[in-house]
C-alpha cells in the first residue's frame, strides 16, 4: 500500500459542536474521576447527590461512554474514563489561564505603545512618565505622535493606543479620564518694554499676539478652544505651527502668546520668558487621557493608564511647588 493510500485511508476527525459543550459538566467529570464517588465529587463541588447523578447522565451521552460503573466495591473507572482523567486536568487547566488571563503579572509585558500628544505635553508628561515606565514596564516601548487627525478612528481600528488633550467627553465605545485642570498665562520676553507699565487689559490690548495653529477639527490637538471665541486685539496673529516653537519665537520678538500656565512655567524655565496672568476671564483648560473600549480591561494597558496619571500628578504637584516658592 501506498502512502498516498495511507493517508486516504486515515479516518477523519470528527466535528464536535462546542456550542453545545457545557464546562460545568466538565468541572463535575473532574470531580467525579478525583473522587470516584458521586456523593463525594457532588460535596466537593457543592451539588447535591441527584444533581451529581444526573450530571453523571449527561456525560455518559456526551462521551458515548459510562466513563463510571458500579462494581461491589463502588465505582470504576471505564478504559475511556482513564483516558479521559489522563487529558482533563490539562485542559481544564487551559481553559482556567485563559479566565485569568488579564490578572497575570505585567512585568514580563512587551508591547509598543502608540500615544498621540501635543508637543506641550510631550514637554510635560514624558520626563515623568518614562521613568515610571522603566520600573514597572521595561519591555514596553512608547511612541508618541503628534499628528491628530482622524484620532477617533484611528484609536477605533487600533493604530493608536491612547490621545492625550482637550477631550471634553467620552463618545460611545470610548473612555476618557481627566488628567489635570490648568489655567492660562501670558508669555513675554523677559525684558519686553510692556512690563515698564502697568500690566492689564489696556496694555494686553495694545501687544502683537502669536497663536499655535489648532492639529485638528477633532479638538485632541489644539492647545486651547477657548481661545478661539477670545476676540484678540490683535486681528493678524502670526500663526506657529506647533507649541514647542512658538516660545522660542516669543523670547526673541515683542510678540505675546497665550498658553497653559503650566506649559508657560515649563517654557520660562528654559528660555528668557516672564509669565503674566492673562487679563481677561478664560475658562480652565482640561487635559484628557482618551481611549477605545478594546483596550479597556486589558490589565497591561491598565498599568499604562495609571502610570500616565501618576505622571500626570506630578506636573500637577511640581507646578504647584514652582507657586508657592514663586509666592513666598
Amino acid at each position: 500500500m501506498t502512502a498516498a493510500a495511507l493517508h486516504l485511508a486515515t479516518p477523519a476527525r470528527p466535528q464536535v459542536n462546542l456550542a453545545a459543550l457545557d464546562l460545568n459538566l466538565l468541572v463535575a467529570l473532574e470531580a467525579l474521576l478525583d473522587h470516584r464517588n458521586v456523593t463525594h465529587a457532588g460535596q466537593q463541588i457543592g451539588l447535591s447527590q441527584p444533581a451529581m447523578s444526573r450530571a453523571l447522565s449527561r456525560l455518559r451521552g456526551m462521551f458515548d461512554d459510562d466513563i463510571l460503573v458500579r462494581t461491589s466495591t463502588g465505582f470504576t473507572v471505564t478504559p475511556r474514563g482513564e483516558q479521559i482523567a489522563a487529558r482533563l486536568p490539562q485542559a481544564l487547566s487551559a481553559v482556567r489561564d485563559l479566565l485569568v488571563l488579564r490578572q497575570t503579572a505585567v512585568d514580563n509585558w512587551q508591547a509598543t505603545i502608540n500615544v498621540v500628544m501635543p508637543d506641550h505635553q510631550t514637554l510635560l508628561l514624558l520626563p515623568r512618565l518614562l521613568p515610571r515606565l522603566r520600573t514597572r514596564a521595561p519591555d514596553v516601548q512608547l511612541v508618541t505622535h503628534s499628528l491628530f487627525a482622524g484620532a477617533l478612528k484611528r484609536l477605533e481600528a487600533g493604530e493608536i493606543d491612547y490621545a492625550i488633550g482637550q477631550v471634553v467627553s467620552a463618545p460611545s465605545g470610548f473612555y476618557r479620564r481627566s488628567l489635570y485642570v490648568d489655567q492660562f498665562a501670558c508669555l513675554l520676553r523677559r525684558d519686553h518694554p510692556v512690563l515698564d507699565q502697568s500690566w492689564g487689559e489696556e496694555s494686553f490690548a495694545s501687544l502683537r499676539h502669536a497663536v499655535v495653529a489648532p492639529g485638528s477639527e477633532e479638538g485632541f490637538g489644539q492647545v486651547f478652544d477657548a481661545l478661539s471665541g477670545l476676540a484678540l486685539p490683535d486681528a493678524n496673529p502670526l500663526i506657529v505651527p506647533n507649541m514647542m516653537a512658538a516660545p522660542v519665537m516669543v523670547a526673541e520678538t515683542d510678540l505675546c502668546l497665550i498658553v497653559p500656565q503650566r506649559v508657560a512655567m515649563q517654557a520660562a524655565s528654559m528660555l528668557p520668558l516672564t509669565v503674566m496672568d492673562v487679563p481677561v476671564d478664560l475658562p480652565p483648560y482640561e487635559v484628557s487621557l482618551i481611549w477605545h473600549e478594546r483596550n479597556h480591561r486589558d490589565a497591561g494597558h491598565a498599568l499604562i493608564r495609571a502610570e500616565i496619571a501618576s505622571a500626570a500628578l506630578a506636573v500637577v504637584r511640581n507646578r504647584d511647588i514652582a507657586r508657592d516658592m514663586s509666592a513666598a
